[in-house]
């Protein structure tokens, strides 16, 4: 594994109780941040903190990211047990039923645009501005394929990756003279619990579109995170970043 060095760094990472989020919890941590796990499933965060307990600080803040309230209570509590966040992976994120758009009910809708997306603008609300104050910090937004190019029977899961790869181009310019990098990654396949929620055939149809014919690995997306939240990651903003085995090439 190469050494990416975030000693000093306090990190935020979102979803971190279980799957990507918390591969890339071990990997900062590996590379000498701080890590405080922002998920809602307080059982889970618990598990999470006794599996990365040994590898570095770590702390859990039981959040619900549709909720302004409940996320700005998070931000005041992780600066409170951190003083200062410099990085801010947000990754937490549902995929949802596979179904038709016109066989979603309104509230299957919502639910993924308000958690994939309306939450990543309530986090960069709150964090941003302590970021600025330092005049330092690495965004990193966790996007899809599906955003890019829309995977059918899942257009709330696609329309939501979509604004994420929207809102990291837009946040990437306003910031872009601040010292606050913001970028997301766009993985294809990679296999976590999000699969339970998907049918086999949808699953299928996914892998059947990466010309490597496998399904990416959470540590392979930590190790693209780890960089992006890192100072060698320096003339970089507003980009997307494909995890795709050959699936995309544009």
């Amino acid at each position: 594994m190469n050494q990416i060095d975030l000693n000093g760094k306090t990190s935020i990472v979102t979803g971190g109780a279980r799957g990507i989020g918390l591969a890339i919890a071990r990997r900062l941590l590996a590379s000498g941040a701080r890590c405080c796990l922002w998920d809602s499933d307080r059982a889970a965060l618990e598990s999470a903190a006794r599996e990365l307990n040994g590898l570095g600080e770590v702390h859990t803040v039981v959040v619900e990211l549709t909720q302004a309230d409940s996320v700005a209570e998070a931000r005041a509590a992780t600066l409170q047990l951190c003083g200062s966040v410099e990085i801010l992976v947000n990754n937490a994120g549902v995929a949802g039923a596979n179904k038709k758009t016109w066989e979603m009910s309104p509230d299957e809708w919502r639910r993924v645009l308000e958690i994939n997306l309306v939450g990543v603008f309530l986090c960069c609300r709150e964090i941003i501005p302590t970021m600025l104050e330092k005049g330092y910090g690495r965004i990193v937004n966790m996007a899809s394929i599906a955003g890019k190019e829309g995977n059918p029977n899942a257009s709330h899961y696609s329309a939501s990756k979509a604004g994420v790869i929207a809102l990291t181009k837009s946040l990437g310019k306003e910031l872009a003279r601040s010292g606050v990098l913001v970028n997301c990654v766009a993985p294809a396949v990679i296999k976590t619990e999000l699969f339970s929620q998907m049918t086999q055939e949808h699953i299928d149809y996914m892998v059947s579109r990466i010309p490597m014919g496998r399904f990416g690995l959470k540590e392979e997306a930590a190790a693209l995170v780890a960089w992006l939240c890192s100072e060698e990651c320096s003339f970089n903003t507003g980009a997307v970043f494909d995890l795709s085995g050959g699936r995309a090439t544009y």
